[in-house]
């Protein structure tokens, strides 16, 4: 949509609009400014309250990437808008997982439990909530099964590898990898998940497309005021650096709130989490609704694809650099969540149709991960 404005009134457009941005960087500035007074002494009152600014301040930014994201979907049609939406999103989480790592106090575990609870966030939750959702409105669903049965075939043995089978290994202590199996398994990760996008994005485009539909007329995004490529790059870009600079002062106050309230640490994962897919899971859930059940599954399936894709090699990477210890199979408890999230998940993409049961199924495993989180 091109539209010509007087310039101040173009001028009070783009401020509306990029509120977010300039309040992002309005607060990494002063976070600059006074981390070094702020975070030496940090107290319980002090992190609750910088706590409740930062994080609304970094959810705001996430829902400009969002908006560029899916203006660039509009511009480039499917897959590749929901690619770039994707990759936005989840280098937010790697980045705020690596900042964790860096920052806070030595926890082995800690990695494996944030890309845990994406894991059951996306398969389960966001899913489940899309599925019932879309099934209560319009009864019935239709997606494209070769795409999705295209995630599963790739997620699936990454999900094994990752986070299954270092419980069985006995080259060293239990849920835990060797340096070279390290190496492997990094690679692994890294080149599958590469090998999967050429296939979405050049080999087999069809696949991740609505059937039936061309990929311009996938998007479903009519009301948004599209303009140029460079535009919403460069902005997609300026709200992505602010969640980047400030995640090591997240981490920070995280890692103390977790200490102080001995909180479960697997709850931290849960926070960056829903921070970090709370924009994209109101993306898949409103898709559900417009009866775009392909972009949900796009939305959902791919980030948890790139949700280990790109993890893993990233805290296998910094466990090599650092020497810190490295724990990536899971308790027999989330173990068991994970089986039966597969075959779940194998269920219900096995049929190109879903309905609300499907849904339900979801989330009932979805709340099980909440409450053994804290019981």
């Amino acid at each position: 949509m091109n539209l010509t404005k007087h310039p101040v009134q173009s001028q009070r457009h783009f401020l509306r609009e990029e509120a977010g941005l300039i309040a992002g960087l309005i607060t990494l500035a002063i976070f600059l400014a006074m981390a070094g007074t702020w975070f030496p002494s940090i107290s319980g009152t002090k992190s609750l309250l910088l706590f409740t600014w930062l994080f609304p301040v970094m959810l705001w930014l996430s829902f400009g990437v969002v908006h560029h994201a899916d203006c660039l979907a509009v511009k480039l049609g499917e897959p590749y808008g929901t690619l770039i939406l994707t990759l936005s999103v989840i280098s937010i989480e790697v980045v705020m997982i690596s900042a964790v790592m860096l920052t806070g106090a030595e926890n082995p575990v800690l990695g494996r439990d944030m890309m845990f609870a994406v894991l059951m966030i996306v398969l389960n939750g966001l899913i489940g909530i899309s599925l019932l959702c879309g099934g209560i409105r319009h009864l019935e669903q239709t997606h494209n099964l070769q795409g999705a049965n295209t995630f599963l075939a790739v997620l699936i043995p990454l999900a094994v590898l990752s986070l299954i089978l270092p419980v069985f290994t006995t080259s060293t202590e239990v849920g835990t990898y060797s340096l070279m199996q390290m190496i492997f398994i990094a690679l692994a990760s890294a080149g599958l998940y590469g090998v999967f996008l050429v296939i979405q994005t050049m080999r087999h485009q069809g696949f991740f497309s609505i059937p039936g539909s061309s990929p311009k007329d996938d998007h479903g995004h009519d009301i948004l005021m599209i303009r140029s490529l460079g535009y919403h790059a460069v902005l997609l870009v300026a709200n992505i650096l602010p969640i980047v600079l400030l995640s090591k002062n997240m981490a920070k106050i995280i890692d103390y709130q977790i200490s102080a309230f001995q909180a479960p640490v697997a709850f931290g994962g849960v926070i960056i989490a829903v921070l970090v897919l709370a924009p994209e899971g109101l993306a898949a859930i409103n898709s559900a609704l417009g009866n775009r059940l392909q972009r949900s599954v796009n939305i959902c399936l791919g980030s948890a694809l790139a949700t280990i894709g790109l993890t893993v090699p990233s805290i296998l990477l910094i466990g090599i650099i650092t020497g810190q210890k490295v724990i990536l199979g899971l308790e027999p408890v989330d173990l068991v969540l994970l089986i039966s999230t597969i075959v779940v998940s194998i269920v219900t993409f096995s049929s190109n149709r879903t309905n609300v049961i499907h849904g339900i199924v979801h989330l009932i495993l979805f709340i099980s991960y909440i409450v053994m989180i804290f019981d």
